[in-house]
């Protein structure tokens, strides 16, 4: 058993990405594989490795390498175990290293084809193919563009799809190379990769650029790599705070405002039930000027009935007494129709 360990996002930038002829002969033959194109010339980009970890937020442990004819692919090895935004991370990616290009004087059919090339340790995507390539498709698969034409390709590895117990004979060159990379630290310990190594050249590249690294190197890539994700950890670690004491902070401002609209709705049952207080009051005083209103009337009719009863009764005298209807009339100052409407 060995220490040697292509299972970190750290030693993989360092076996593939340093600036020697091994590492890129290793990085070839790893790209001639997974994108399944011969790759002759290849040039990394960003070979710089992490110095002082301590200081580094959100270091870049993927790879950018330009091939010779500018096809440009964006290599990482990401072992969160975490789906979590995974595919949106990646598009994002492609996203902005197409963006990247140099446009101005030029037409958008001299665009290179871009390609971000990851490799999971989770099943991500769902279906059996432990590699999937993803294009500018619709719904029914029809693309967008030419396939000779599309420049923009997110190409995902799922090495936990790997079905660790088939032969070498059935297995292929990328199921190769996957268990090489999840089996590396055993070297020939491991029949399978002793055969490996043994036999197939692709693997012999890599092996041959592993062995360069001496057991202590190894040890210390390790070591380098547990420091970077502590960090990694500390800062999300830090971030969640920040992120909770918003949230705490979010909390409290809408724990106010409800307070404050409790307050205020409580006003306004207040205010609402003085208004109803005062409407009642007010329809009190109609009910009692509706009463007395009532009660004057109904004075005023008796009034009326007690009068033209007295009236009546001095027109039965009169005329009992031998007066005429038409003195009678003009002595009441009434006619003799209203006189005789009085006597029924």
């Amino acid at each position: 058993m060995r220490s040697a360990n292509l299972l970190n996002d750290f030693a993989f930038k360092y076996v593939f990405g340093e600036d020697c002829k091994e590492a890129n002969d290793a990085l070839k033959s790893l790209l001639t594989v997974f994108l399944e194109r011969k790759v002759n010339h290849v040039v990394v980009k960003n070979s710089e490795m992490v110095k002082d970890f301590s200081k580094m937020k959100n270091p870049r442990l993927d790879l950018l390498v330009e091939f010779d004819d500018c096809t440009t692919v964006d290599l990482e090895m990401q072992l969160r175990q975490t789906k979590d935004n995974l595919p949106i991370r990646f598009s994002y990616y492609l996203a902005r290293l197409h963006g990247s290009q140099q446009l101005e004087g030029k037409y958008y059919g001299e665009l290179k084809e871009t390609i971000v090339l990851v490799f999971f340790n989770v099943n991500l995507i769902d279906n059996d193919k432990m590699c999937n390539t993803f294009t500018l498709r619709n719904e029914d698969g029809l693309s967008f563009v030419k396939e000779t034409e599309d420049r923009m390709k997110i190409c995902t590895i799922e090495m936990a799809k790997l079905d660790v117990e088939k032969s070498l004979e059935e297995m292929n060159e990328q199921e190769k190379m996957i268990y090489y990379f999840l089996n590396c630290h055993k070297g020939v310990d491991d029949s399978k990769i002793k055969v490996m190594i043994e036999s197939d050249e692709v693997i012999q590249m890599i092996e041959k650029r592993v062995e360069t690294i001496s057991d202590d190197g190894w040890k210390k890539i390790i070591e380098d790599f547990r420091k970077l994700h502590e960090n990694e950890e500390r800062m999300e670690r830090q971030l969640e705070l920040e992120e909770l004491q918003k949230v705490k902070e979010e909390l409290q401002k809408v724990q106010e405002e409800t307070c404050k609209e409790k307050e205020e709705l409580q006003k306004a049952q207040e205010e609402a039930c003085k208004e109803k207080e005062k409407l009642q009051k007010a329809q009190e005083e109609v009910r009692k000027v509706q009463q007395e209103t009532a009660r004057i009337l109904d004075e005023s009719d008796k009034k009326v009935n007690q009068m033209n009863q007295e009236i009546k009764n001095m027109i039965q005298i009169m005329l009992s007494n031998g007066m005429s209807l038409e003195f009678v009339s003009k002595s009441l100052s009434k006619s003799e129709d209203e006189i005789l409407d009085l006597l029924k």
